[in-house]
């Protein structure tokens, strides 16, 4: 028997783009433990960029601000599928990246080309060892175009908003449903990297599916592709 390092998949990179609520991150932590690939969640840097910006007293609303400050956190991430961290300055900043303020705050922050140049350099960086299944919103489009699974995940936007209330510990579905659309109008609109299905992406809506048949469409095309 093949061990882990030897097996056709440990050197793929699988590219997952979509919607907020679509899934991209049980799945992707799904396919990369079934496969035994690394998990990036770009998000999450973006998230724990937000997270040092407020700590710190920055004008998340003031894009010269957070294009100064860009540079000054140090980000690392975790990228094993069963645990993965998030840590900013030696601080494991897991939960908090996942509060209310930092939610309602990370699409300014995201939108600043800075932010995005610097987690660009270090998504790459952590990507080019290969073996690893990525998730966010330009992965295929900008960030590591050349993948060889690109995948981009939606759903009907009501189902979405279910799963995320339900995440969320039965936050306000309807509530819920006005973020996502918000979110959706913000990563589509944006001038830097926006949110679209990149060239030769597979699209699938996972609204009629269950997380575990999600998963293994995925797993499916990964072996497919090597």
């Amino acid at each position: 028997m093949k061990s882990p390092d030897q097996s056709p998949e440990s050197r793929v990179v699988v590219a997952v783009d979509g919607t907020s609520g679509s899934g991209k991150s049980s799945t992707c932590r799904g396919v990369a433990a079934r496969l035994g690939l690394r998990y990036l969640d770009t998000g999450a840097q973006f998230r724990a960029m937000t997270w040092w910006m407020l700590r710190e007293g920055v004008d998340i609303h003031d894009a010269e601000a957070v294009a100064a400050c860009a540079g000054k956190p140090a980000i690392e991430s975790g990228t094993d599928p069963n645990g993965p961290t998030i840590e900013v300055d030696g601080v494991d900043v897991s939960v908090a990246i996942r509060s209310d303020e930092v939610t309602r705050s990370v699409s300014p922050v995201s939108t600043v080309p800075e932010v995005r140049t610097r987690l660009l350099e270090l998504q790459r960086e952590i990507i080019a060892d290969g073996g690893i299944v990525v998730e966010g919103r330009d992965i295929g489009s900008v960030v590591w175009p050349q993948a060889e699974v690109k995948l981009y995940l939606t759903a009907d936007v009501e189902a979405r908003a279910r799963r995320r209330a339900a995440e969320e510990g039965g936050t306000d579905v309807s509530a819920t449903h006005q973020v996502l659309l918000d979110r959706d109008r913000i990563d589509s609109g944006r001038a830097t990297a926006p949110l679209v299905m990149a060239d030769g992406a597979v699209h699938i809506d996972t609204t009629p599916y269950s997380l575990e048949e999600v998963i293994e469409q995925v797993v499916g095309l990964v072996r497919v592709a090597t």
